[in-house]
């Protein structure tokens, strides 16, 4: 079988083995912008569009992918030698793989190289929806102060360097100016990350930035500009080099980047675009006039659950998500803590079977084909466990309610964050406070509330006496006795004892 690279003159001969665009992608224009181009959104958006664009009518919503940051060089090249074609590998529950070619990303920008470039193509009047997915951490919120961080050294760049900004506010505000000063309309800006309100989060943030950076832009914002929220879901895991290997030995198919996920797909969208947008409903997506029941009960179950696995995953040992949950004792304990202590607290859940959304998370984590690493899910937990995890602990708080397996979790991720398991194999830890927290774990191990003072994660939490108290024994607990002994004593207890 005769190899071919993945791009536009050899789509012809990999479209005898696999699925490819059937559209001509040289007559779409480009209607969004994405920002953030990893592997979430090749499997997502990119996908859903892709879908759309199978009927030729459509034309209008090509995607120009954004690289923003600098390590971002590997995909834009990658995008870049391979015309924006990737492969999609769904691994299905069976073992199976289902592929095809995606071409809906007919552009690519690499921001530190060109920023006047990335600005001039969100300010273009055919760019209807800038999109975005910068991760939980990219929206520069402080849990603690609950507001914008002004004192990002990166921040303080883009205030003193307009023109060559390294934040998505201050590519954002460059561009938005633009289109005022030059009589053009607005657009939407999507957000499409894990953040309850993930439309509100944007435009706050937004708006506090240009309020010092421009505030003459204020108010044209706020009329000529929408931020529709969003949940989205489908688990993508980091790209192997098995990955890459088994698509060219079973296809040909020579991608540099290929993008993996499960079969399962979410997206449910508020319908508040100020200018028009594509109809992904026709292609699956769901739009809605209040996202908030939708995204509160994927945050505080699937990407909490996902964050639980993982911390208690890592310091077992284990290297990808489907091995932790397939142990049974950390399995009942993500059940219980899903049953007790999430559901409670969701509120008004109309139409739809809790119950079955649970069971169906846990067969989802459980793929084996998945193989979802456990430090791509423990990256950024700093970021993460704020909006996965404590909403849930506060909640709860309020009503003197059960936090006993919240501060568990807590707890271990103190404890990993030593940056070694239980069985003395250093972790990978990746996360943008890294240095903060190894140091706040170090001085834990003698006074396990020191780790609760960092703000920007726990806000007051370290003043809430019941919290600290299930934290701090919860802390001696699994250095004492390792952390399935503990889940598995958490397990037997009933639950009118937490």
């Amino acid at each position: 079988m005769k190899n071919y690279k993945l791009n536009s003159t050899n789509l012809s001969h990999i479209s005898e083995r696999v699925s490819v665009p059937k559209y001509n992608r040289s007559k779409l224009k480009t209607g969004i912008v994405h920002v953030g181009i990893g592997g979430f959104h090749r499997a997502h958006e990119a996908f859903y569009t892709d879908q759309l664009l199978q009927d030729e009518s459509v034309t209008d919503w090509g995607i120009c992918g954004v690289a923003l940051l600098d390590f971002d060089t590997k995909i834009y090249n990658t995008l870049k030698e391979q015309d924006g074609l990737y492969t999609l590998i769904v691994k299905e529950l069976d073992g199976t793989h289902t592929r095809q070619v995606i071409g809906s990303i007919v552009e690519y920008l690499f921001a530190p190289e060109a920023p006047i470039k990335v600005i001039e193509k969100m300010a273009s009047p055919e760019v209807k929806i800038i999109t975005l997915t910068i991760t939980e951490g990219g929206y520069n919120y402080n849990e603690a102060t609950k507001k914008f961080d002004f004192d990002n050294p990166l921040i303080q760049h883009d205030l003193t360097h307009p023109n060559s900004p390294k934040t998505i506010f201050g590519y954002l505000t460059q561009a938005l100016k633009l289109r005022k000063d030059r009589g053009l309309k607005g657009c939407t800006i999507q957000s499409c990350d894990n953040i309850q309100g993930n439309g509100h989060m944007a435009k706050r943030m937004l708006l506090t930035y240009v309020s010092t950076a421009a505030p003459d832009l204020v108010e044209w914002i706020e009329s000529h500009v929408s931020f529709p929220n969003a949940m989205v879901d489908r688990i993508t895991p980091a790209t192997s080099e098995a990955d890459i290997i088994n698509l060219r030995e079973t296809t040909g198919i020579e991608d540099a980047w290929p993008v993996v996920c499960e079969p399962f797909k979410q997206w449910v969208i508020e319908d508040d675009f100020i200018e028009g947008r594509p109809a992904w409903e026709t292609v699956g997506a769901q739009f809605v006039n209040n996202v908030e029941p939708y995204e509160k009960m994927k945050l505080s179950l699937l990407n909490a659950g996902h964050s639980v696995l993982g911390i208690l995953g890592a310091l077992l040992g284990y290297d990808t998500i489907d091995e932790a949950v397939n142990n049974p004792n950390v399995r009942s304990f993500l059940n219980s803590y899903m049953d007790v202590e999430v559901s409670p607290v969701l509120g008004d859940l109309e139409g739809i079977d809790l119950s079955d959304y649970k069971r169906s998370l846990l067969e989802r984590f459980g793929n084996i084909n998945i193989k979802d690493q456990i430090d791509r899910i423990c990256s950024e937990s700093s970021a993460k466990i704020p909006i996965f995890i404590l909403p849930t602990v506060n909640a709860q708080l309020t009503e003197n309610g059960p936090i006993k397996r919240a501060a568990f979790v807590i707890a271990a991720w103190a404890i990993y964050s030593l940056g070694k398991d239980e069985k003395g194999h250093v972790l990978n830890i990746k996360d943008a406070m890294a240095s903060l927290i190894s140091e706040k774990a170090k001085v834990a191990v003698e006074n396990p509330k020191t780790f609760l003072e960092i703000e920007s994660v726990f806000g007051k939490l370290k003043n809430d006496s019941s919290f600290v108290e299930a934290y701090t024994q919860a802390y001696k607990n699994i250095m004492d006795q390792g952390v399935e002994k503990c889940v598995i004593a958490i397990n037997r207890n009933q639950e009118n004892n937490n």
